[in-house]
């Protein structure tokens, strides 16, 4: 080759790699860009997510948002994401996650780091139970969508017909159970509905039922049943609840819609469910529709003050975007005041940012959002950890055969003991 063509032939290839070079600049100049959003289908009278995404691309011109729904069933929604984002292509870029999954998919290195990415004090609207459950080794991995709360919902009518107030204790929950169905007369009618079936509800309900007791699951440090007595107490409990009838016997077969469908059926005086019921109670043709109202889980007589376990979705952005930046504008977009306040006044969803518990808008709507505030506010969050679904399937079993009569409260406790010390112990 001679000097010339030699010359010739780099300066074809500079021109080449300058002209791949001007493609890299702003979208409008290199063709849209596609982010792809997965998330599960929202409940509610209308879906306001299509015109969020619009309206964020009307913001960001030459970026289309792809909306992608995932299966309902929230394993499903597991399973999809770790199949996918093992891979080093997961097809997507911003994703509705569990909060209960922040943390394990931090530690497996899945989502990008948005605490860079935060401005200072951007998390404080937000409930700090939510922001909790974002947080793994001091860095924020997500961003708060919506709110989960454990509640106690009872028949207002039923309640006020025998003069009684709303029972703070578990105990009195019973009592008030036992009068009312003795003066009743209605042997179709149930006492306390929750949630028995050997599944996360299962986890949730057990829990809550601890934290009555004063026990707890796990600690901070990794230790399993830290008051063992009190722990076997609570699923004494739960198990006499079924044996003695105030809990109907299907109880261990009972999810949060089996159990919400009985009670909005007007089949029972009291239910253990989240926020999303109010709404169904409330609908047109609801056989309980202006009968029901909700107040914080009991407590135990000799125990602690009640507490719904918290709960919701986050926004999480896949640290394999190959547009992160925007892939953060459509999370914090998303999460903005705006957009909740949307999805509150068009789907059963609950915000994560407090200031919309007082909207006017919204709590002309629904009156009872200053209650559930509180209520939300002093809720507890599940063990914030990288290895909560491991714990939970651990733990599932044994409370089952608590419940079931398999195994006493004791022994059960004390066989969870053994493997969860031996499984948190292997990772430590």
């Amino acid at each position: 080759m001679s000097l010339g063509t030699l010359r010739a032939t780099r300066l074809v290839r500079a021109l080449v790699l300058l002209t791949f070079a001007g493609c890299a600049g702003s979208p409008s100049e290199r063709g849209p860009v596609t982010l792809v959003f997965k998330y599960a289908r929202i409940l509610g009278n209308a879906d306001p997510l299509p015109s969020l995404l619009r309206e964020f691309e009307a913001q960001h011109p030459g970026v289309r948002v792809k909306g992608e729904a995932l299966p309902w069933a929230s394993d499903d929604q597991h399973q999809f994401y770790v199949i996918n984002l093992e891979g080093r292509s997961p097809g997507f870029d911003v994703m509705m996650l569990d909060c209960i999954w922040v943390p394990e998919f931090a530690r497996a290195g899945w989502l990008l780091d948005l605490t860079p990415h935060l401005q200072p004090a951007e998390l404080a609207p937000f409930f700090p139970s939510a922001v909790a459950a974002a947080t793994y080794d001091h860095r924020i991995w997500a961003l708060p969508w919506n709110m989960n709360v454990g509640l106690l919902y009872y028949r207002t009518d039923l309640l006020a017909k025998h003069g009684l107030a709303p029972p703070e204790t578990y105990e009195a929950l019973v009592e008030q159970v036992r009068l009312i169905r003795a003066r009743e007369r209605d042997p179709a009618l149930d006492g306390y509905l929750w949630q028995g079936k050997q599944y996360e509800g299962l986890v949730v309900n057990v829990l809550e039922a601890l934290w009555a007791n004063g026990a707890r699951l796990i600690t901070d440090d990794g230790d399993a049943f830290p008051e063992p007595a009190r722990a076997a107490d609570a699923l004494r409990f739960l198990r006499g609840l079924i044996t003695t009838g105030v809990s109907p016997a299907w109880t261990t077969a009972a999810d949060e819609e089996l159990s919400r469908r009985a009670f909005g059926d007007g089949h029972a005086i009291f239910l253990r469910n989240w926020p999303y019921a109010r709404d169904l109670f409330e609908a047109e043709g609801s056989a309980v529709r202006g009968k029901v109202a909700f107040t914080t889980l009991p407590g135990r007589a000799r125990g602690e003050p009640g507490a719904g376990s918290t709960g919701g979705a986050h926004l999480g952005v896949s640290r394999r975007s190959r547009h992160p930046a925007l892939a953060v504008a459509l999370a914090r977009h998303l999460t903005s005041e705006r957009a909740q306040r949307a999805i509150a006044l068009g789907a059963a969803l609950s915000p994560t940012r407090q200031a919309l518990y007082h909207d006017e808008e919204l709590v002309r709507r629904n009156p009872a959002m200053p209650r559930l505030h509180a209520l939300s506010l002093a809720g507890r969050p599940r063990p914030v950890t990288p290895y909560y679904l491991l714990v939970s399937a651990t733990v599932q079993p044994e409370f089952s055969a608590a419940l079931v009569g398999v195994k006493v409260p004791e022994r059960a406790i004390e066989d969870t003991r053994v493997r969860l010390g031996h499984f948190l112990g292997a990772l430590r």
